[in-house]
């Protein structure tokens, strides 16, 4: 998630249901554009500077295109931050499924990821050897700790985080919990493509449906490879089709998906991997990390994770995809 400094535009509509109103609100935010649906009581119930609230305060405590961020002073050196309970609650997150992938997703992959090209500074003109295992020196997630206080401990002072990976997903959550902390039982929040969900659509009295993008279409409007219903759960999809960087003079293409340990960016047949699960951080986190990972070493661990779920799209040759769902995931698609 690009947090960036285009904090909220909204523009909101109403729709009635047969007992209540359904509030839309959609803009721009977190560098992305956003639409919700919410279910209230009446008209005069309006959420939008609650929602407001929540892309402010994560734009000031994670946004690393913002240079008054807490995570931006964090990774220019400055150790007297005391963190809030958002950046704590990703942290120990991020910090589980570093455990889980064997390290293959990491978030302190984030001098690398501006090394490519894919993060807000300027990205190196070449990258030799050399370069990557200068950076490798500090990369890594257990040379950071966080104490009771909020106070981030860095083994190497370079050590740069990029919660890019968790904190969109995260931002949804937050919303979501908003929503049911006012008593909203039906919502849909989607942000930058990812997507929460509770309830069901009331207007139509059916369940959340949408949509997975078909990730050979990367060109012009998007097309459909696949609808699912969602209930009470989130989606992420993360792939290497749209965001990749051009070598000016090789013309070589770089993906966005950095291996941690490797240093280099992922070369893989897995065109994007879309994950269903509880939360959506969890949700954001394990499609990204599934992007790094062996595609066999995905499936293992999928194995052992409850209520996650995932769709595997792959290049099987010039022409061709080669799909894998769990079972959990062909159980939601719409036939």
């Amino acid at each position: 998630m690009a947090l960036s400094l285009l904090i909220f535009a909204c523009k909101t509509e109403q729709k009635q249901s047969a007992n209540s109103i359904l509030q839309y609100e959609e803009g721009q935010a977190l560098g992305t554009t956003f639409h919700i649906q919410y279910e209230v009581a009446h008209d005069s119930i309006r959420l939008d500077d609650e929602i407001q609230t929540v892309f402010e305060n994560m734009n000031r405590s994670m946004s690393t295109y913002i240079p008054t961020s807490d995570i931006s002073k964090i990774n220019k050196g400055d150790s007297t931050i005391a963190v809030d309970a958002n950046f704590k609650e990703v942290f120990f997150t991020a910090q589980r499924i570093w455990k889980e992938t064997n390290g293959l997703f990491d978030p302190t992959v984030g001098a690398l990821v501006n090394a490519w090209g894919f993060g807000p500074d300027k990205p190196l003109a070449r990258i030799e050897q050399e370069q990557v295992d200068s950076i490798l020196e500090f990369t890594g997630f257990d040379k950071v700790s966080i104490t009771e206080e909020g106070y981030i401990l860095k083994n190497h002072p370079y050590v740069y985080f990029d919660f890019n990976a968790l904190a969109k997903g995260f931002t949804l959550d937050l919303i979501g919990r908003m929503f049911d902390e006012h008593g909203i039982n039906n919502y849909i929040i989607e942000i930058g493509g990812e997507i929460l969900t509770k309830g069901k659509n009331v207007v139509k009295d059916k369940d959340w449906i949408v949509a997975v993008d078909d990730p050979t279409q990367q060109e012009g409007e998007r097309t459909l490879i696949a609808k699912i219903k969602l209930k009470n759960k989130a989606m992420a999809t993360s792939g290497n089709y749209r965001k990749f960087r051009l070598d000016s003079l090789t013309g070589e293409r770089f993906v966005h998906t950095i291996n941690p340990k490797t240093g280099y960016t992922q070369k893989s047949d897995v065109l994007s991997v879309t994950v269903i699960a509880s939360t959506c951080m969890e949700a954001d986190a394990y499609a990204t990390a599934f992007m790094a990972m062996p595609f066999e070493e995905s499936k293992a661990l999928l194995g052992k994770l409850n209520d996650v779920e995932a769709y595997f799209i792959s290049a099987a040759g010039k022409d061709s995809l080669k799909e894998y769902k769990t079972e959990g995931f062909k159980k939601l698609l719409v036939k």
